[in-house]
């Protein structure tokens, strides 16, 4: 019998680990502490694994089916989920390596000895106030020129001409 939202709400922990079944591989194991995680069973490779879809009630019921079906899906194509979630974790920690703000203050830690120290405050500000705000997080491959122009012209816009142009030198 599928779980309901007042079945898992009702479920009391135990002495041990208690598992409530849904259907598909996927179940509520609940912790003596009363900790609540939802849990996807497959096979793959020959090998049984498990797969964690979140915790109650952070992540709801129709969530966690979704999640399910999802990896079903995966799992149909060929496709084991659990690399599948690690492969797409190692390419958001790459993005955040590579985004806009972690290179700009890379070459600024590298360029401001060789600056005065007043040179290297104002570039600093330039760069957080007027360009990491809307370009920071963004991966360095991903900004185009016109991303970076209507930036420039932001800081054109409220008046700071020469400012602007030296935002543009520095994102240079």
């Amino acid at each position: 019998m599928p779980l309901t939202d007042v079945s898992i709400r009702k479920a009391k922990p135990f002495d041990k680990t208690q598992r409530l079944f849904d259907g598909g591989g996927m179940y509520l194991e609940i912790s003596p502490a009363g900790g609540k995680w939802w849990r996807l069973k497959y096979r793959f490779g020959g090998k049984e694994k498990r797969l964690s879809l979140g915790t109650y009630p952070d992540t709801s019921l129709s969530d966690a089916r979704a999640a399910r079906d999802d990896a079903r899906k995966l799992l149909a194509s060929g496709i084991d989920p659990s690399e599948h979630r690690k492969a797409r974790k190692a390419v958001g920690e790459e993005r955040a390596e590579n985004s806009f703000e972690v290179i700009a203050r890379e070459w600024f830690a590298k360029q401001s000895p060789t600056w005065a120290k007043t040179h290297a405050s104002k570039i600093k500000l330039r760069f957080e106030n007027d360009i990491f705000p809307w370009l920071g997080q963004r991966p360095i491959m991903e900004i185009s020129t016109k991303e970076v122009l209507v930036v420039v012209n932001r800081v054109a816009d409220r008046g700071a001409v020469d400012s602007a142009y030296r935002c543009l030198q520095h994102c240079r």
